[in-house]
């Protein structure tokens, strides 16, 4: 497995790794009809608009495979909040793959692109509420909760997300 990247020829595979991770991990917080319909457009359309025309404002990097067949991504956004720094946005994992330590490389990643972009900020991220698993691989990575908020989804809803923050993102290097 190496890591590079993300290119616009990587769209596809992205949103589509994105809809699986969605579909197995968020029924419950997005309604069903989202995550059987609609949910393959909404994810093609949000990394045709980031990965299109790429911008020093955000990261992405995917894994992949000796196959080139792509494997995780993660994707963090930076000078989001003044207190907690870049936003480690999107974090999916084949499912198949999980717990083989791309997560773990993958949010190294993100943290190396963070210290990069701003040296003195830190990183953090939100999981859903009822993604138990997520959060034990969070703080299991050094990440505290600092705080619970609302996710309005795109599919219209809202739900309960936990915020997770590393005030230095060397800890995940």
């Amino acid at each position: 497995m190496r890591l590079r990247s993300a290119s616009a020829s990587d769209i596809a595979a992205i949103a589509a790794l994105h809809v699986d991770s969605w579909r197995r991990n968020y029924r419950g917080a997005l309604s069903d009809a989202f995550l059987d319909g609609p949910v393959e457009e909404d994810r093609v359309s949000l990394w045709s608009g980031r990965l299109a025309v790429p911008h020093d404002g955000a990261s992405t990097t995917v894994a992949v495979g000796d196959d080139d067949a792509l494997v995780g991504l993660v994707h963090t956004i930076f000078d989001v909040d003044e207190r907690d720094g870049a936003l480690l946005e999107n974090l999916h994992v084949v499912h198949e793959l999980k717990r083989s330590g791309i997560g773990t490389q993958l949010m190294a990643a993100a943290a190396a692109a963070s210290l990069a972009h701003a040296p003195n900020l830190g990183i953090y991220l939100t999981v859903l509420e009822q993604n138990t698993p997520a959060q034990a691989f969070y703080e299991a990575r050094g990440g505290t909760r600092v705080g619970a908020e609302p996710w309005y989804a795109p599919d219209g809803g809202t739900t309960t997300v936990f915020r997770y923050a590393w005030p230095d993102p060397a800890l995940l290097l």
